[in-house]
């Protein structure tokens, strides 16, 4: 009998909603989570029944007191990365661009810190693998590599 530590299983993967929030100097919004050390895009898991918009509306209000109609939300599609907190986990998210107009966010409930991050300050934070990966601004003309 093989030991399921001989094989390389497929990670498991964990669905959640995140938003690319920028504000006008070009940074992105991170948030870092109490009892973490990565920063990430704000959102989380979906409650039952719950909509992947609705999802990000509702995470949006409990960590960052934004207000945000999820029906008016601008998807960007499903991405994928490494989980920056569950070693093994792929993050599979549906991702959205938030205008949060003259709001400004606020860290309450599980949210120890939040910081507008651009790409050269990125090499001084830990930032989740979904946020360097596909949404840190940059200079790059390929949206597919930055925005």
């Amino acid at each position: 009998m093989t030991s399921p530590s001989a094989h390389s299983p497929e990670p498991h993967s964990i669905h959640v909603s995140a938003a690319v929030i920028t504000d006008a100097a070009g940074g992105l919004l991170l948030v870092r989570k109490a009892g973490t050390t990565a920063f990430m895009q704000p959102g989380g898991k979906p409650e039952s029944g719950e909509s992947p918009a609705e999802t990000l509306a509702r995470e949006l209000e409990e960590e960052l007191g934004l207000l945000v109609d999820a029906a008016a939300l601008r998807g960007l599609g499903r991405f994928t990365a490494a989980a920056a907190n569950e070693p093994g986990f792929l993050v599979v998210a549906d991702v959205f661009d938030v205008d949060i107009g003259s709001q400004r966010p606020l860290v309450s409930a599980e949210i120890a810190e939040l910081r507008w991050v651009t790409r050269a300050d990125a090499g001084k934070l830990e930032v989740a693998p979904l946020a360097r990966e596909y949404f840190l601004p940059s200079s790059d003309p390929d949206p597919r590599r930055s925005r």
